[in-house]
């Protein structure tokens, strides 16, 4: 079946969807992380790119928060880029834990790979495979000129973010030496913590993230830049690496729920992939019991639900 959708339809139902959760109080700001417990819990923005480049964008868009989670997204693209799918697939996996992003338990049920770049042991594994190896600096400039590539314009590392979690990442510290024990971490672990920490800790706003997503969904192409950022068959890779577990054991409800494969952090953004169509980002500080932000999934639900859009029901869909 084939539909038609006109721009003007996107930007009213995004409208509506603005209107209709702005003024949402349910949730709250994650509260282990004190930089995030103060952001102001009545930010909301939704940025739409569509393939053209054309943006559709409302509130908030251009405020920078915390991405978190959702940069496991763009670094799991950098050693796509770097070693390829079959290798990735390899060395890290590509399967869905079922358990919370920072389970310790998904790495003693599944010691032969970390089952997936976009929970946290994966992600740490992930920065520690980015090139070159053995040079902390090197790497660095790595993630970040591959988020910029991404996002079409540089994010900011927010220091304050980045010394808070930091002072807190006890957790992430037992999983970096747990995979070394396993030797599934393949550089430093405390530098590829570092690393880790430092990604999760870069400023981005909803008009970034929706480039990055419609750079996903446009085959690696930036529709903003108009540079090839990765090579086309790429594309399907990381989209069913989201698909799988963008709401780690809440995926399956929220792909139910929404048709769209995206990916959330704990800062309040979510990333969704429509391919060959759009990328779609909200952002809203306050969350949901499972670290995933209310008013974001409420909006970005809304949007997909009304105007049809689903990567399971078949519909080639073209934008007028």
């Amino acid at each position: 079946m084939e539909r038609t959708i006109t721009i003007q339809q996107i930007k009213d139902v995004a409208q509506e969807a603005y209107n209709l959760y702005k003024d949402n109080t349910e949730g709250k700001n994650a509260d282990y992380i004190p930089y995030l417990a103060n952001i102001n819990p009545k930010l909301f923005g939704i940025s739409i790119c569509l393939m053209n480049g054309e943006k559709i964008q409302l509130g908030d868009y251009q405020y920078q928060f915390g991405i978190e989670s959702v940069s496991k997204v763009l670094t799991a693209i950098l050693i796509l880029r770097q070693y390829g799918a079959q290798k990735v697939l390899e060395m890290i996996g590509a399967d869905a834990t079922g358990l919370p992003f920072n389970s310790i338990m998904a790495i003693l049920l599944e010691n032969d790979h970390p089952s997936t770049p976009l929970v946290n042991a994966g992600a740490i594994s992930a920065d520690s495979m980015v090139q070159p190896i053995g040079n902390s600096d090197a790497k660095w400039k790595a993630i970040v000129d591959n988020m910029t590539e991404l996002c079409g314009s540089a994010p900011q590392l927010i220091d304050e973010l980045y010394k808070s979690e930091s002072a807190t990442n006890f957790n992430n510290r037992s999983i970096a030496w747990l995979l070394k024990n396993y030797n599934r971490i393949y550089d430093d672990p405390d530098m590829s913590l570092d690393l880790y920490t430092r990604q999760c800790s870069m400023g981005i706003t909803a008009d970034q993230l929706s480039v990055c997503a419609a750079t996903i969904a446009n085959d690696g192409l930036n529709p903003d830049t108009k540079k090839q950022v990765f090579d086309k068959e790429l594309a399907p890779k990381i989209t069913s690496l989201i698909a799988t577990v963008g709401f780690y054991q809440h995926t399956g409800d929220w792909l139910y729920t929404s048709g769209v494969p995206a990916k959330t952090g704990v800062g309040g953004g979510v990333l969704g992939v429509m391919p060959g169509i759009m990328g779609i980002a909200a952002f809203a500080p306050p969350l949901d019991e499972a670290g995933n932000s209310v008013k974001a999934q409420l909006a970005i639900k809304y949007i997909m639900n009304k105007l049809g859009m689903n990567i399971f029901n078949g519909h080639r869909i073209s934008i007028s």
